[in-house]
């Protein structure tokens, strides 16, 4: 009922069904939102779940102007949209990634860049109010020193035993200290695309889309995600061609 045939709609279908790669799929309006006409098909899949998942993580993190805030896997499919929703809010931002990724991490809008292969993050003596995890690398107690008083780690992604630890022993830390930590439990909501449609339409929000792979050539498009070297996001196509 909210949409007609022929509709252009983008939208988060992970809560439709498990996930595959195809030219078809049929999913529930109520996660769908009319994709925005100045939106490429290309952009438009590169949006969600990612940058639902950074805005949800942000909001847990009760995201702030001037706020202190540093996002762990900055150059990913997640952290690229979280180092530009951030930004947006007016939060000093540090973005953590791999030495390939650091330069397109700068023209995201981040104050300070970290290498990971040369320095971490919670041993350099600074503190943040909001540290956004994608990787969930870390020790739950190397977090806690990273943290400001007050501050909040959020995990949205990354290694199952860290999110499993943050899941319990933060919890407790959480319930007994100034410091919180909690993982992420996204959900679906066409809401937050429209939030993201707003910000991407005067171009403070763009998906970064590394590469863009037919359908047909879809394995080859996953062993290059499993390099870890993606910027931003890889798209696969319906057409023989992509662009």
């Amino acid at each position: 009922r909210r949409f007609q045939p022929g509709d252009a709609v983008f939208g988060d279908i992970s809560g439709s069904g498990f996930g595959a790669f195809a030219e078809y799929v049929a999913a529930a309006e109520d996660v769908l939102a009319l994709k925005p006409d100045s939106m490429t098909f290309a952009q438009a899949a590169a949006v969600p779940q990612a940058a639902v998942l950074a805005l949800q993580g942000l909001r847990q993190g009760q995201i702030q102007p001037k706020k202190k805030v540093l996002i762990n896997g900055a150059g990913g499919g997640v952290g690229t949209f979280a180092v530009q929703l951030a930004h947006s809010f007016g939060a000093d931002v540090t973005g953590v990634d791999s030495p390939g990724k650091l330069d397109m991490v700068c023209s995201l809008g981040v104050d300070q860049v970290i290498d990971y292969t040369q320095a971490d993050f919670t041993q350099t003596g600074q503190q943040y109010d909001l540290i956004l995890d994608v990787v969930a690398s870390r020790s739950i107690f190397a977090y806690r020193r990273a943290l400001r008083p007050g501050g909040m780690l959020v995990i949205v992604g990354g290694a199952l035993p860290t999110i499993l630890r943050v899941a319990t022993l933060g919890a407790w830390i959480s319930k007994t200290g100034s410091k919180k930590m909690g993982v992420l439990l996204h959900k679906p909501d066409p809401d937050d695309l429209d939030f993201i449609k707003a910000l991407f339409a005067p171009g403070t929000v763009v998906p970064v889309i590394d590469r863009c792979y037919p359908l047909s050539a879809t394995a080859e498009a996953l062993r290059y995600f499993g390099t870890g070297q993606v910027h931003g996001k890889i798209v696969i196509t319906v057409e023989d061609n992509a662009p």
